[in-house]
């Protein structure tokens, strides 16, 4: 059976991020994508410029008649905005019994603005962060959460510890806001493991953070394991990185298409190798 991947996020007018991004990485990985939105946003690359939150008992009626019907094998949350919208996914994760859930905690824009009131902030963590198979907070999310500043490599380590104490059952503390060769921190609660990889230049990486946390459900959904799925999910979104579009005049978006193009060449090459 094709892989089921619903994604509780929000709305991206401009394609690049939120469930316009979720359903073209689940599909491009061979996942069958679902939706229930949050909000609606009117964004370009330029940034977000109006929200308008759905109704949280919409938001769980969405849940119910997806999960209800079709079923979920994974499941990742982006932009919740409020409390009621936090309480209301925990409360379809726990009564679904889902446990492969990929949080990313989108917290701010880009540009630093907030995308979830500081009360949904304290609930996330402490009602949806335990329910989290992995957690994917970049550098000014891992501060939101552990409430200390993230300095360099160390910091990140620690951070990565504490958010895991705190009961993610795997952290990912993405490292894209450091300077130099850009390094993610991965934490299990037995070991942490750095992986590395190269800066590539460009202004263009709109909707990274739902790129990633979107394949890393896809690859839990086929059956593998958190580290497996971060690292399949890295070089995926690594590719969408180095082949992202110029569009806008502003901070354009990530091509998840990338990945999969590269395959498909490879097997072409392949072919006429033979």
């Amino acid at each position: 059976m094709v892989p089921r991947v619903l994604t509780v996020a929000g709305s991206d007018s401009g394609g690049g991020a939120g469930i316009q991004a979720d359903l073209k990485t689940i599909a491009l990985l061979g996942g069958f994508g679902m939706s229930a939105v949050t909000a609606l946003t009117a964004q370009n690359t330029l940034g977000v410029k109006g929200i308008h939150e759905v109704p949280a008992d919409f938001v769980e009626q969405q849940m119910e008649a997806v999960i209800s019907d079709i079923g979920v094998d994974a499941m990742k949350t982006g932009m919740l905005t409020n409390s009621a919208i936090v309480l209301a996914v925990c409360q379809k994760v726990r009564k679904y019994l889902i446990s492969k859930l990929v949080v990313d905690p989108v917290i701010f824009a880009k540009n630093g603005a907030r995308l979830l009131s500081r009360e949904a902030e304290e609930i996330l963590k402490k009602e949806l962060l335990p329910l989290a198979r992995v957690i994917t907070p970049n550098l000014p999310e891992s501060e939101a959460l552990t409430r200390c500043k993230t300095r360099g490599l160390k910091g990140m380590r620690e951070a990565a510890v504490q958010i895991h104490k705190m009961g993610a059952k795997n952290v990912l503390i993405k490292g894209g806001h450091l300077s130099g060769a850009p390094v993610d921190v991965f934490c299990d609660g037995r070991e942490v493991t750095d992986l590395r990889g190269g800066r590539i230049h460009t202004t263009q990486t709109h909707g990274t953070g739902c790129t990633i946390s979107a394949a890393i459900a896809v690859e839990l959904a086929k059956g593998s394991s958190p580290l497996e799925a971060v690292k399949t999910a890295k070089a995926f979104v690594t590719s969408a990185i180095q082949f992202s579009f110029p569009l806008g005049h502003g901070q354009g978006p990530v091509n998840p298409y990338a990945y999969i193009a590269r395959e498909i060449e490879h097997v072409r090459i392949n072919q006429k190798l033979k």
